[in-house]
């Protein structure tokens, strides 16, 4: 008797629990989050023609010498995968990610053998989500003179698309200036041959 006593409650407020957090709330974060961001909560997605052709909140697996690159993604079973964000979870001492930095090193070297500026961290090493769509000034200005080259454009052309498509610190104080990959490709792609 007192266990049907016990249980009757027991299934009402598991429904009702069940009702509020998996279905009312979730449609009311989804309207509020529409409603309020309705570019963020589509997906901030790119459109180039009428198509999607990336996100602006996703990094994008540029190889071609004639697109900046961005940072290597850890994520899997493919390289910026959304639905895998993850780290690589090797630390500094793990000969695993000592190789893969040396190999990344070796490939921007082989892509541009005349470049004698320092290798920028964030071309070598993957970001915590794996899927960082940004790298750093450093990190385009080392590009610069490849993409240049293999566009057969001045560099001072594709300085200036790099500072146009810089996004300055949020709120002026928080984080680095840096440059969205997609978005200085796509810039890249408009120009004129």
């Amino acid at each position: 008797m007192s266990f049907t006593k016990h249980l009757r409650p027991a299934i009402v407020s598991f429904a009702l629990l069940s009702v509020a957090t998996g279905l009312l709330y979730p449609l009311l974060v989804t309207g509020v989050g529409k409603g309020l961001f309705p570019k963020q909560a589509a997906g901030s997605l790119i459109e180039k023609d009428g198509k999607a052709v990336g996100s602006a909140l996703i990094g994008q697996n540029f190889t071609s010498p004639k697109y900046f690159w961005g940072r290597p993604s850890a994520t899997g079973p493919m390289a910026n995968n959304a639905g895998g964000s993850s780290g690589s979870n090797q630390g500094p001492l793990n000969p695993a990610l000592a190789d893969a930095v040396k190999a990344r090193i070796a490939a921007l070297k082989a892509a541009d053998p005349d470049n004698q500026l320092p290798v920028p961290a964030d071309l070598v090493t993957a970001s915590s989500s794996g899927l960082d769509p940004h790298i750093t000034m450093a990190a385009a200005r080392y590009q610069a003179n490849r993409v240049a080259r293999e566009r057969q454009l001045s560099l001072k052309e594709v300085q200036r698309l790099i500072a146009e498509n810089t996004e300055q610190r949020d709120l002026q104080v928080l984080g680095e200036p840096r440059v969205n990959v997609l978005k200085l490709n796509l810039a890249l792609d408009a120009l004129k041959p």
